[in-house]
């Protein structure tokens, strides 16, 4: 009997494991973050910069703006939608920010997603964090246009008017144009020069053109 038991909870384990493996993505990046968090916990009233890799890659944010508690929870490839099931109780409530922004989407519909389906989840998102954090200002920063999934524009300018509509009367709540900036002169098409070679992530030059746009609202 007892060692149908003692098989019984390691089996148990080994499922509860793989779920977690399987069933939450990136779940190693926020176990990560909880652990720096264990070791030296954010102050309260920060600026949370969360989403997905283009927040992530942005090595030097930190010093960009060097005199801000600047918080980076950029997620490997996350989606919006994964914010509202997954992350937002480990990696956004706690911290209690004062300003959150938020760079989310563009891998929704780089997975197969519609515009409106985005709009679904910024929804959701903004609904959340109204509730828990109703005194935190929110920046969603527009879905840039990378050269590798030009194919996509027009669904992710799509997604990102309807986003903007949604947001244009919410409290505390602005939707930033970062995708202009990063275009060709004249042109609505990225400019290629400002991305790694991956076409798809933002190099130092690139982040220049970002942080000329949001240092305003980080001041």
């Amino acid at each position: 009997m007892k060692i149908k038991l003692i098989l019984l909870f390691v089996l148990a384990g080994f499922s509860v494991k793989t779920y977690a493996q399987t069933g939450f993505p990136f779940d190693n990046e926020i176990r990560d973050f909880k652990h720096r968090d264990s070791l030296s916990f954010p102050k309260s009233d920060g600026i949370l910069f969360i989403g997905s890799s283009s927040i992530r890659k942005w090595d030097d944010l930190e010093k960009r703006f060097a005199d801000k508690n600047i918080i980076k929870r950029g997620v490997g490839g996350c989606e919006l939608s994964q914010l509202v099931k997954y992350y937002t109780p480990y990696i956004l409530f706690p911290y209690h920010p004062a300003k959150i922004f938020i760079y989310a989407g563009e891998n929704d519909i780089a997975a197969g997603e519609k515009a409106d389906s985005v709009l679904t989840n910024m929804k959701a998102l903004w609904t959340m964090l109204n509730s828990q954090l109703p005194d935190a200002k929110i920046y969603f920063l527009s879905i840039k246009p990378s050269p590798s999934r030009i194919a996509l524009l027009p669904e992710m300018l799509k997604a990102n008017e309807m986003i903007k509509a949604y947001l244009q009367d919410k409290p505390n709540t602005l939707y930033i144009d970062v995708s202009t900036p990063i275009y060709k002169p004249g042109t609505t098409e990225p400019d290629a020069s400002l991305f790694q070679q991956d076409m798809l992530h933002l190099n130092p030059t690139g982040y220049d053109k970002w942080q000329a746009v949001l240092q305003q609202y980080v001041d």
